[in-house]
């Protein structure tokens, strides 16, 4: 795991009360992360997903993720440096509305 997925696994994830797996193969592709329950996958984006190659890639990965009927939350890495809490609050927000718990 990257520094990034190291902290939102440790410092969020890994305790949330809806059950989360690292690193969960799906179709062809290695999710960072997923949460069965809510059909939820969450992607951390690093410098290189932002070459217009790598994000045609990734564009690809993510319509490939949503026809299964999965949603694909997408978080920069600077993100998760300059507003920790905010991304474990859209995280905590997307799983709840998924789940009609709001």
């Amino acid at each position: 795991m990257t520094p990034w997925e190291r902290k939102l696994w440790y410092n969020f994830l890994r305790e949330y009360p809806i059950r989360f797996q690292r690193q969960k193969s799906i179709g062809n592709y290695i999710a960072d992360f997923y949460c069965a329950k809510a059909k939820l996958v969450i992607e951390l984006d690093g410098g290189g997903h932002y070459t217009e190659e790598q994000a045609e890639k990734d564009r690809i990965r993510t319509e490939e993720l949503e026809s299964m009927d999965l949603t694909v939350l997408r978080i920069s890495n600077l993100d998760i440096d300059r507003n920790f809490d905010g991304v474990c609050e859209h995280i905590d927000l997307v799983v709840k509305k998924s789940l009609d718990l709001l």
